[in-house]
């Protein structure tokens, strides 16, 4: 059976249970879903739960279930790291090798950061691995008074700028991070991304950040099955941070999000709407808000109102869409520091003439892609095997 749509919801580091090499990065012990749902005295997921979510790893309230209602498996990552661009690109047939760098810990070297003031002409305060929000908080004015750059990092490969809108201009923070990113091309300061994080206030009412972040990724290190779609004149729509993640590349559309319940709400506009090929979305608070703070409540609350929003949409859907949910590595809430956790992540198809089966265990993320990729009667990567015969 082949599908016109294909919607692919990336639940954001919803992993479900350490892999083998877990050990290799720390992570022993780590379950997102399931610690989560014993820190928290269980987690209600009747969709989840019905297709199978119950039978991949132990979920406090979610039982396991004979007859799953998708294609339910989980999948191994092959790629050398456990951050958002590596899970990303294995999805769409890149295994990376050489994993990102990151400065969770350490901050940026000094050589860097001396980098940076001698380019901008500013000096750098903060660089120190911390959320957003707070930092501008804590050092905002600061920023404001001197003119100085805030950078900070996160547990993920990148190199955040946050400035004053009405003390750094728009346009000088632009070719500031543009400067940055040419920096961070060297190997040994080689992050994912460089973010800049204008906002906007004052000390007595308090900084906002404003929709003016921008982005400048590193273009994916090979042909991604999201390139072999659009050479194809498939649609390849984006929904939340994709674009940013592939750094535009195979992308024909794109909508931004404001949180995961506006992401589905997106993805359920994108059913109403005439296309042929994929709608691929990330929904990130997960991570975001949740994992990198450890806090255990807040991430149940968002997959319970995630599987809400996902029974709403299979409502929706059409004979000729299949629906696949999947993960990018995981984020225990309940694990030691902020850091991602090397985990497998789950697998579901989903299509109303679908009887629904479990499958056996995915070697590497890219059989996502490579199912597409056929799917579409296209060759993917080199990388992963096509599920589209396996589905019942």
């Amino acid at each position: 059976m082949k599908f016109k749509r294909v919607f692919l919801i990336v639940i954001d580091s919803v992993g479900v249970g350490e892999m083998p090499d877990a050990k290799k990065f720390g992570d022993e012990g780590a379950n997102t879903i399931g610690n989560l749902a014993k820190a928290t005295g269980g987690v209600h997921l009747p969709i989840l739960e019905s297709f199978g979510y119950g039978n991949l790893t132990d979920i406090l309230g979610v039982s396991p279930v004979d007859q799953p209602k998708a294609n339910t498996t989980k999948m191994a990552e092959i790629s050398n790291g456990k951050d958002t661009m590596t899970g990303h690109w294995e999805i769409m047939g890149i295994k990376t090798v050489k994993p990102f760098k990151t400065f969770t810990d350490t901050g940026f070297p000094k050589e860097l950061i001396d980098k940076i003031e001698e380019l901008s002409g500013r000096k750098v305060i903060g660089n120190i691995a911390a959320s957003g929000t707070e930092i501008i908080k804590d050092l905002g004015p600061e920023q404001e008074d001197t003119g100085a750059l805030i950078v900070y990092t996160s547990a993920d490969s990148v190199l955040q700028i946050a400035a004053h809108e009405e003390v750094v201009p728009l346009d000088e923070l632009y070719d500031i991070c543009e400067k940055v990113r040419e920096l961070t091309l060297d190997e040994k300061w080689r992050v994912g991304r460089i973010i800049a994080r204008p906002y906007l206030g004052n000390r007595e009412d308090g900084y906002k950040r404003t929709t003016n972040r921008h982005d400048y990724a590193l273009s994916p290190s090979s042909k991604t099955v999201l390139n072999v779609l659009e050479e194809n004149n498939l649609d390849v729509i984006s929904v939340g941070k994709i674009k940013d993640i592939f750094n535009g590349s195979g992308i024909t559309d794109h909508y931004g999000i404001k949180s995961n319940h506006d992401g589905m709400e997106k993805v359920m506009m994108l059913v109403d709407k005439d296309f042929t090929g994929l709608n691929f979305t990330n929904l990130v608070d997960f991570d975001a808000l949740y994992g990198h703070r450890r806090d255990s409540q807040g991430y149940k609350e968002a997959m319970e109102e995630f599987d809400t929003d996902l029974g709403h949409l299979i409502q929706k859907l059409s004979d000729d869409d299949l629906l696949i949910v999947t993960a990018d590595h995981g984020n225990d809430p309940t694990h030691d520091g902020t850091d991602h956790t090397r985990e497998y992540v789950p697998l579901f198809m989903y299509n109303h003439k679908l009887k629904g089966k479990f499958l056996p265990t995915s070697d590497t993320f890219a059989d996502i892609g490579e199912t597409i990729a056929d799917n579409f009667g296209l060759k993917g990567t080199d990388i992963g095997k096509s599920l589209l015969g396996e589905l019942e």
